[in-house]
């Protein structure tokens, strides 16, 4: 059983975290271009944006490599021409929406990393997405194809005595059609609505009478097997419910924001 966690983050920003470690050095002037200095924080921070690991780590070509792009960057960004370009409004736009959007993964940073969870959070929050959890998992069947006409023919075969199967790898249009139509064990939260509710009526080896329609088009179902769903535990859930309640905590957080809101 996978318990069925929502996450609750929403909106505009998304939240990630650079893998830093350590605290930045005292800022050092690389090397100087057209009167812009390049300080050794701003180019740790480059190679580590290039590399995903920090800059130490980086051996003594990649430096020397990232080094001249970002002062490709810097000869580009001091031209004469830098200065009107950064008037027009689209540019002053993105350079804005830039800035801002920095800032705004930085508080939102800044939130998760101080933000608490208790685990008497945690152990309500699991009991309460136990109870959500479907009781029941099954093991399916289906051929998928375009028409109502085209399954309600598969079903009269299926009637005759033909095999599942065969007609699923004959017929099927979907992606487990050469395997027979085969889905494997799911919970009912994994499949579109229409699908569940056809599966969680049927008899183990029993088939749909009447074709299913979901926005994929007209299914066929058999039911295998159905098994009674065991939850994790709350040890090996606790990493995920714990991420969940932070998101919880987060979109509260945002919210005051809102509420508070000046204009």
């Amino acid at each position: 059983m996978k318990l069925p966690i929502r996450s609750s983050f929403s909106g505009a920003i998304a939240v990630f975290a650079l893998s830093v470690t350590g605290h930045l050095a005292h800022a050092e002037t690389v090397t100087t271009v057209n009167g812009a200095a390049i300080e050794s924080d701003v180019l740790d921070f480059y190679i580590q944006s290039r590399t995903n690991r920090p800059a130490a780590q980086a051996t003594a070509e990649e430096r020397e490599a990232l080094t001249s792009e970002l002062t490709d960057i810097f000869l580009l960004s001091t031209q004469e021409s830098a200065t009107s370009l950064e008037k027009e409004p689209q540019i002053r736009a993105q350079l804005e929406l830039q800035r801002r959007g920095i800032l705004a993964q930085a508080v939102a940073a800044d939130f998760y990393s101080s933000v608490t969870v208790s685990q008497e959070e945690i152990a309500a929050e699991y009991a309460n997405q136990v109870k959500l959890a479907p009781a029941q998992q099954f093991k399916a069947r289906h051929i998928l194809v375009e028409t109502q006409g085209q399954a309600v023919e598969i079903i009269t075969l299926l009637n005759g005595g033909a095999d599942f199967q065969e007609l699923a790898r004959e017929r099927s249009t979907g992606p487990s059609g050469p395997n027979g139509g085969e889905l494997g064990w799911f919970s009912p939260d994994q499949m579109v609505a229409a699908f569940s509710d056809a599966v969680a009526k049927l008899e183990d080896g029993g088939y749909t009478k009447e074709p299913v329609q979901t926005q994929f088009g007209w299914h066929v179902i058999l039911r295998e097997e159905s098994r009674s769903a065991e939850a994790p535990t709350l040890e090996s859930a606790q990493t995920e419910i714990t991420q969940y309640l932070q998101n919880v905590k987060f979109q509260a957080y945002l919210q005051s924001l809102r509420d508070d809101a000046k204009n």
